[in-house]
């Protein structure tokens, strides 16, 4: 009797959680749906008004990025030790390599 209640029990609990990971599942979907009808009649309505469709975004610069990390690292949270660099103005052509490059060999097209 004992073994029948046991593995009763231990059905019930992973019929239960397989109902749970398909309702988790089922409001993934969901959001993803509202999410999806959202932006398409972002869509339509922008080209019905005749506007560009501007796409979402979340815009980020290097200052904002900085107050993220300080943010991070006064939670306690994995933040970098190093200050947050700013962005250098030659473009990442560094001067001295910038007249000759000698490591690419061209080849012919097959």
């Amino acid at each position: 009797m004992n073994d029948f209640f046991s593995s009763f029990s231990r059905f019930v609990v992973r019929l239960l959680l397989v109902l749970a990971g398909v309702v988790f599942l089922c409001s993934l979907l969901v959001v993803a749906s509202v999410l999806a009808l959202v932006w398409a009649l972002r869509a339509l309505w922008a080209r019905v008004t005749g506007r560009p469709v501007a796409p979402w975004a979340m815009p980020m610069s290097w200052r904002t990025a900085a107050t993220w990390a300080s943010m991070r690292q006064r939670a306690g949270g994995f933040a970098s030790t190093q200050p947050a660099q700013q962005p250098s103005r030659r473009g990442g052509v560094l001067p001295q390599v910038a007249a000759e490059v000698t490591d690419v060999q061209a080849r012919e097209v097959r």
